[in-house]
């Protein structure tokens, strides 16, 4: 009688070691029809989000008739719309709505924008700076500073008085340019005690890893005596561990990792509205990573996206790293400013 309740007892807990071993992968869809941004006649060099209510379609919705209140606003019906697509949504399915915010213009974009395209990319951009300005881990310019509290007002008019849901979750670039957008853009807005501003610092939401010393970060330490509040995720190195000199991230390699730090946010946080403070060049990846038509945003500029995440089981497709490709420079920088001479040819 003993052997045999040991025995089920072992064969209980088999059985659950099998069913928690079960692989599975986490697919992402973009639900279209809610933004202007999904829309492939928005021009996205013309777009302005702060003055289109950040691209939120004027629509009805089905949940529209189960909304209890007052006249509603238009945040209100998509966040009762979002509600309602979770609560009938299968177990295995969630529906997320993604703010991902580029920085403000940092020293670097400028810099770019001083010496013309080739010269920064052959030239300037490997060096930490100049005699007057220091770019490497850019800090913001003052118009930078002030685009990220544009945003601010931006959104404490949402808040207040269009009552769009604020996010749960702040995630960011470990980027300095990064850090301090974020904290321009949410600090002192009316946020709910229960999800305060405490951004989660997550080394893979940094910008494409160029030979650009824009993209090499700071050390922990410097990144926590300036944003004492902020949190780091698990196993944040103390030193950038993945800027290399004189070479650079292949774009299959950033996908790659842009979609194992979304899987990492999706598999440990449950939060409907998630705000992601990062990069052009990262906010490009995430969305194709997503499912997203291409859409550039200026610098301080957002984009909101309305995810559908499913997990399936099994593996997922098999992905493979490339080796970081090494980057030519110039002894002088090239006296041509044409952007279409991108490398050491216009030498």
């Amino acid at each position: 009688m003993r052997c045999s309740t040991l025995l089920a007892s072992v064969l209980a807990t088999a059985a659950t070691v099998q069913a928690y071993s079960v692989k599975t992968h986490i697919n992402y869809t973009v639900v279209t029809g809610v933004f202007k941004q999904d829309d492939a006649a928005t021009d996205a060099s013309s777009f302005n989000f702060t003055a289109e209510n950040f691209g939120l379609i004027e629509r009805g919705y089905p949940s529209d008739k189960t909304y209890h209140g007052r006249k509603p606003t238009s945040w209100q019906r998509l966040n009762h719309y979002i509600d309602t697509l979770n609560r009938k949504a299968k177990k295995t399915e969630r529906y997320t709505l993604l703010f991902l915010g580029r920085h403000g213009e940092g020293y670097h974009n400028a810099a770019e924008s001083y010496f013309g395209t080739p010269a920064w990319n052959c030239y300037w951009s490997e060096k930490d700076g100049n005699t007057t300005v220091t770019w490497a881990d850019a800090h913001l310019t003052p118009t930078g500073i002030q685009q990220a509290r544009d945003v601010n007002a931006f959104w404490k008019k949402l808040l207040t008085v269009d009552k769009i849901a604020a996010p749960q979750t702040y995630y960011t670039s470990p980027l300095y340019r990064c850090l301090d957008t974020a904290r321009l853009t949410f600090s002192g807005l009316p946020l709910s005690k229960k999800n305060p501003f405490i951004p989660t610092v997550k080394e893979n939401f940094r910008e494409g890893i160029s030979a650009h010393t824009c993209d090499r970060r700071s050390n922990k330490t410097y990144i926590r005596r300036n944003f004492p509040t902020y949190r780091f995720e698990k196993g944040f190195a103390e030193f950038d561990p993945y800027w290399q000199e004189l070479h650079a991230e292949p774009q299959a390699d950033q996908d790659i990792r842009s979609k194992k730090v979304l899987d990492d946010v999706f598999g440990g946080d449950q939060s409907t509205y998630i705000s992601v403070t990062a990069h052009s060049g990262e906010i490009a990846s995430l969305l194709r990573v997503l499912g997203h038509r291409v859409f550039s945003l200026k610098t301080g500029a957002a984009i909101p996206v309305l995810v559908k995440v499913t997990t399936l089981k099994g593996s997922g497709p098999a992905t493979t790293t490339l080796p970081y490709a090494p980057q030519k420079t110039c002894a002088v920088p090239p006296t041509i400013r044409d952007s279409s001479c991108n490398d050491c040819s216009c030498c």
